[in-house]
């Protein structure tokens, strides 16, 4: 498939206002991609696979962590070399204060005439060169994104250059936002989903489950084409393969009683979330993953993790859990503490040191070659028991015969309680949060286990004092002392619901798509504020005085006393006395919390 089929069909896609149309283009688009021929070898992917990526804005699958890892002066850089030798990467830059849009940018050039190291890359078998074919495009990036070490920018910058050097005005549209991660066509995962089973008549259901257990709506898209409804149904977990988390609502003791027969109860740990993949080799070694609540490779940081596993993990399993900090008598300390080590990639031993972190695993969603997604929670506890227990565990107790007191001598295994007795469960959450945890979770115990979704089978319920994830939208630069300092920071929720389909991670929230609820000014330290600036000034979109437009990119935890009407703010709700409690670096945008619970929690 040429490229400009590509560009042309995302640029249909863009200006379609329905959805059901919008589904109907990508439909069409992977059909006539599954028909390529691409010359693709077997280990390589089809043009339908790249495809079905592309339109999402991704190069790579969304479990892969690989990033092309080129900011945006790089491509500006090749953007000005591809343009012409009057044009500088500085005048791309001018030109995108003006315009407001990378596309648009990159399409007001004229490209093909310049020569130089990267003005070619490889082509289709009897391609003319003159053709750029989607699957060039891919290879070529994947180069970009292997390129590593002394010199590797100047090589970034001159695959890419090589590429725009090929392209149309309209391939470079959609070329410079493929590279930023800014396609921005109204394209979502849902799309995607139901055109695969669109294209190639398969049960939209059926995509939804290979999906889940793939996390690869490439690889779903050729599966569907190929195999059909046979090969979906036959997609499985794979070990080292993560897949998006299951995710909470918050709920009360109340609602969750009247809606199951009884309440599965965990302890909510003030940690972050991790999934563990745990597999061998053919000689029998073990290899241990880690990755964090986004699906990035977090095994270096956490050697304590991996180190639990080789303990103790006799089969090969996939477990959802949590890390968390712990001082020396081993009492959990605040979430900050985690992030400390969380994304550390250098002096991993000193960093360890300074904060030790221990795992705290409360679901098992493969264990030994079986698929437990479609089991009850209470079975997959069950089977989290066995897997945790080792060898040289002490107890004689069969794990289906444990009872929560028996469950406390099994390390790293998060104690599941059982009852429809409020009181029992109040008692429960007093020792959560006297044993310095955040609270409790209330789980269905017939609910199977659905990555990637927020349902009502998972419910968090916290203290009194409730707290939001609000995206930051706006601040104001401060007076005096704190003139050089970002403060009184905007606050803004999706519009939206909290059923509603994960974003993919990594990616943003349109603007048009957040609510104000208010500002937040307190609980900031003049440090803090320090930190808070160098943390928010890269993403200022615009200045007007004091204030500032940030790009929604950032996340805040905020405790607040009340939630009142109020028409100051877009939501029509305003946070009284809201307080500054974190950055929740472990959520993007998409994870912030929602309208539907501003308004379910007034």
């Amino acid at each position: 498939m040429e490229f400009a089929t590509f560009a042309d069909r995302a640029a249909a896609i863009e200006a379609e206002p329905a959805d059901l149309e919008i589904v109907a283009h990508v439909s069409d688009l992977l059909d006539e991609a599954g028909d390529s021929e691409d010359g693709a070898g077997d280990a390589e992917p089809r043009t339908v696979e790249i495809v079905a990526r592309f339109v999402q804005g991704r190069v790579f699958p969304a479990w892969d962590s690989t990033t092309l890892d080129i900011g945006p002066n790089a491509c500006y850089e090749a953007l000005a070399r591809a343009a012409g030798t009057n044009v500088r990467s500085d005048d791309v830059e001018e030109r995108l204060a003006e315009v407001g849009e990378i596309g648009d940018v990159a399409a007001s050039y004229d490209f093909g005439g310049q020569q130089g190291l990267g003005a070619f890359t490889g082509g289709d078998a009897g391609a003319d060169d003159n053709d750029l074919t989607v699957r060039e495009v891919y290879e070529t990036l994947v180069d970009l994104a292997a390129a590593e070490g002394s010199g590797s920018q100047d090589r970034k910058v001159d695959l890419l250059f090589g590429l725009f050097n090929r392209c149309s005005s309209e391939e470079a549209r959609y070329l410079a936002r493929l590279v930023l991660s800014e396609m921005r066509i109204g394209v979502g995962e849902g799309t995607v989903r139901d055109a695969i089973g669109e294209a190639f008549d398969v049960p939209g259901e059926r995509v939804e489950r290979a999906l889940q257990v793939s996390n690869d709506y490439g690889q779903v898209a050729r599966v569907a084409r190929e195999e059909g409804l046979e090969g979906l149904d036959a997609m499985e977990l794979e070990v080292g393969r993560p897949v998006q988390a299951m995710l909470a609502q918050a709920g009360t003791v109340t609602d969750a009683l009247e809606e199951w027969d009884e309440a599965a109860v965990e302890w909510k740990y003030d940690g972050a979330r991790i999934q563990l993949h745990h597999e061998f080799d053919a000689a029998g070694e073990s290899e241990t993953r880690v990755f964090s609540r986004n699906m990035e490779d977090v095994t270096d940081a956490l050697p304590e993790v991996v180190e639990y596993a080789e303990e103790t993990l006799e089969e090969p399993t996939i477990l959802d859990g949590e890390v968390v900090a712990i001082d020396d008598d081993g009492n959990p300390l605040p979430f900050q503490e985690v992030l400390k080590r969380f994304r550390r990639k250098h002096d991993v031993a000193k960093a360890r040191e300074d904060v030790t972190v221990r795992p705290v695993f409360f679901d098992c969603l493969h264990a030994d070659g079986e698929d437990l997604l479609e089991e009850p929670l209470t079975i997959r506890h069950e089977r989290l028991r066995e897997v945790l227990i080792d060898s040289d565990t002490t107890t004689d107790i069969e794990p289906a015969e444990m009872d929560v007191d028996d469950e406390r001598d099994v390390e790293g295994l998060s104690l599941l309680w059982l009852t429809d007795d409020p009181d029992e469960i109040e008692a429960i959450d007093a020792d959560a949060l006297e044993s310095g945890h955040e609270g409790i979770m209330l789980k269905d115990p017939a609910s199977t286990y659905s990555p990637g979704r927020r349902g009502k089978h998972w419910r968090k319920r916290k203290p009194d004092v409730e707290t939001l994830d609000c995206v930051v939208t706006g601040a104001e630069w401060g007076e005096g002392r704190r003139a050089t300092f970002l403060g009184t920071f905007e606050l803004s929720v999706r519009d939206g619901d909290d059923s509603a389909e994960r974003s993919p991670a990594g990616s943003a929230v349109e603007p048009q798509n957040l609510e104000t609820v208010g500002k937040v000014a307190t609980g900031i330290t003049d440090e803090k504020l320090a930190e808070l600036t160098e943390l928010l000034e890269p993403h200022i979109a615009s200045e007007e005085g004091q204030e500032v437009d940030l790009e929604p990119e950032i996340v805040f935890e905020v405790g607040y006393e009340e939630i009142q009407t109020s028409p100051t703010y877009s939501s029509g709700y305003a946070l009284r006395f809201p307080r500054f409690l974190g950055v929740r670096s472990d959520k993007d945008p998409g994870d912030a919390d929602s309208l539907e619970r501003i308004e379910r929690l007034r």
